[in-house]
């Protein structure tokens, strides 16, 4: 049966489509006004403009712009972690971890988990196979054979995608705090004590966005950008959103949520549809959206370190910034359609929310327009606005570098944020566009991405730890 290509069923849908208009009309002023020769692209932003009372576009988007990176600056300075409370403060957690086609990686992941300085009776550890088709259950029973009762194993019949596999942990989740750890991850010895403790400290605390960085880093140079580019993007980001409890998104790598304020929630959140088309994507910032629309707060755990597996190739890349900015997409507009209302009671920090959700709602409604204004620009005058371009790339680089070297005190971060921002700009630039045109797609896209090591079963890496222990003697 053929799929509508649009089905606009709720006001999400229809703010949609008013997004796609509004980049549609700017891009085409903005063109049209460049290939007639009368106004430039770059002239455009300088010229008063009637309906902004005489001022500059240039001018207020370059006000606004700055205001809210000093603003960033001034919330990230402010940030503090919670301190880790003692263990009989400590709630009870359940973690799940939805594996698909992982391989041997699920059990270094659980590993990770079992070797936490958490009190052991109060952690439930379940590992979700959806339908994987190669070794990954096995895996799983090795694991299950290494920690006993400790871990519970539940086996999809067939794949169903990440938010049906997390739901069919959830079925069984007994602890107050839910933890969501990706198969392809490992934790630190203190990450749970780090993201459970917030709970106890703040009853209004619904749900804790871990810290996440590259396990595979020395595996060529894009591991080494994207671990510059995710320092940034939670020591400065997410730090800054800590402070009023507004973190827009808790990775799916690692984030914890408060069980009585999201399963009440949980039959809309994986039935959600985005166009008609059922969301099998994005299922980390929906859970986010869901808890701040509850009213409550959403905080970062500098200390809750998760090291993740990332592409190492630009195909692997692109795929999975794809996915990325087409959950944003649709939950940028999800964030849209509460922000009006009184969400948070009794508590700050709704005044900035609503802030940066008008910030995220301008940028999709002319971002993208003003990329298709520039390709128009550069095609008529490349020299020149491939300096400006090189400038702003160079100005850029600059804040996640400071913050890499500030929050480790090493110049790896100045060595790869520069190459990091060329990068994105030459290529990678498109993929927001991109997935603002086709934000309706939900393949996850990256799941046929495997390792070589994954291929090998358990009894293939236990003759070779054998042979390898053997040889140390």
């Amino acid at each position: 049966m053929k799929r509508k290509f649009f089905s606009f069923k709720n006001k999400i849908d229809h703010l949609y489509l008013w997004i796609l208009l509004i980049n549609l009309i700017v891009a085409a002023t903005l063109v049209c006004s460049r290939l007639s020769g009368k106004v430039h692209f770059l002239r455009l932003l300088k010229h008063p403009h009637p309906l902004l009372l005489g001022v500059r576009p240039g001018s207020l988007l370059g006000l606004l712009a700055l205001f809210v990176l000093v603003w960033r600056i001034w919330m990230a300075y402010r940030y503090k972690p919670v301190a880790p409370v003692a263990a009989n403060e400590l709630p009870v957690v359940t973690i799940v971890i939805p594996a698909y086609n992982e391989g041997r990686q699920v059990l270094p992941a659980v590993r990770s988990i079992m070797n936490s300085n958490y009190p052991a009776d109060k952690m439930q550890v379940i590992c979700v196979d959806d339908g994987s088709t190669d070794d990954t259950w096995q895996w799983m029973e090795e694991a299950r054979k290494e920690f006993s009762s400790r871990l519970q194993l539940v086996r999809q019949p067939q794949n169903s995608g990440k938010r049906k596999a997390l739901m069919a942990g959830f079925r069984y989740a007994r602890g107050a705090v839910w933890i969501t750890i990706d198969s392809d991850s490992e934790v630190s010895s203190d990450t749970l004590l780090h993201l459970a403790s917030p709970f106890a400290v703040n009853p209004r605390v619904g749900a804790v966005a871990g810290n996440v960085r590259v396990l595979n880093r020395s595996e060529g140079s894009i591991p080494k950008m994207m671990e510059v580019f995710f320092t940034a993007g939670f020591d400065f980001i997410r730090a800054g959103q800590s402070v009023y409890g507004g973190v827009f998104c808790t990775p799916g790598a690692l984030s914890a949520y408060r069980a009585s304020v999201i399963k009440v929630q949980l039959k809309g959140w994986v039935k959600q549809a985005f166009l008609g088309t059922p969301a099998t994507i994005g299922e980390d910032r929906a859970l986010t959206n869901l808890v701040l629309k509850s009213g409550y707060r959403v905080v970062y755990q500098r200390d809750a370190i998760v090291l993740t597996k990332l592409p190492t190739t630009f195909g692997g890349l692109r795929k999975m910034l794809l996915r990325w900015a087409r959950s944003n997409v649709r939950e940028s507009l999800v964030t849209a359609t509460f922000m009006l209302k009184r969400f948070r009671k009794g508590d700050g920090g709704s005044g900035w929310i609503r802030f940066l959700a008008a910030v995220q709602l301008l940028q999709l409604a002319v971002t993208e327009a003003f990329k298709v204004g520039l390709v128009a620009e550069l095609l008529m005058r490349p020299f020149i606005t491939l300096r400006i371009l090189a400038v702003g790339c160079l100005i850029s680089s600059i804040i996640p570098a400071t913050v890499y070297h500030m929050r480790y005190r090493s110049w790896f971060g100045w060595r790869w944020a520069i190459p990091y921002s060329f990068f994105q700009l030459f290529a990678l630039s498109w993929i927001s566009f991109w997935a603002l045109m086709s934000a309706s797609r939900s393949a996850w896209l990256t799941r046929g991405l495997t390792s070589d090591h994954n291929s090998r079963s358990p009894s293939e890496v236990g003759v070779e730890q054998a042979v390898a222990m053997g040889s140390t003697r």
